[in-house]
């Protein structure tokens, strides 16, 4: 049995049995933290007998001329649980907790090559909206000490 789970600030411990491949990189504690911390940033995580096998994480926003917004920033399921309808129930839970906390949009971007999320995206009841995005490296990633 899938357990979904809504994180907060006490829940960093949640994230220390987590599948291989759920997040691109290994957990950071002090990321965690920080991110669990800030009332702005949202996490959905389904659980597999205490392991994190999905989870899908997302930031509300307000800007002066618009209503508050959710951009889902990530989703993940761990190849051993893919295929079994996790993806779309953390994004059915995460579309509903958006309405929950007051947001009128939600929105993502996903690559035109990725044809599995199209198909969850599109499976949620969204329709793709051609956009060009732009990347801007600000720092160089953190390099474990050693290398």
């Amino acid at each position: 049995m899938i357990e979904l789970r809504l994180l907060g600030p006490g829940d960093a411990g949640v994230l220390a049995r987590v599948a291989d491949d759920v997040f691109d990189d290994a957990v950071d504690p002090r990321w965690t933290a920080e991110f669990l911390a800030d009332r702005r940033h949202h996490m959905i995580v389904a659980l597999d007998e205490g392991v994190v096998v999905g989870m899908i994480s997302a930031v509300d926003y307000v800007h002066p001329d618009k209503a508050p917004q959710l951009w889902i920033n990530e989703v993940g399921v761990a190849p051993s649980h893919q295929r079994r309808g996790i993806a779309r129930r953390l994004m059915d839970a995460m579309l509903q907790h958006g309405r929950a906390i007051g947001c009128t949009d939600a929105w993502l971007g996903t690559e035109e090559t990725n044809v599995a999320a199209r198909g969850l995206y599109e499976s949620a009841g969204s329709r793709p909206e051609p956009f060009i995005l732009y990347a801007f490296p600000l720092q160089e990633p953190d390099t474990p000490k050693g290398e």
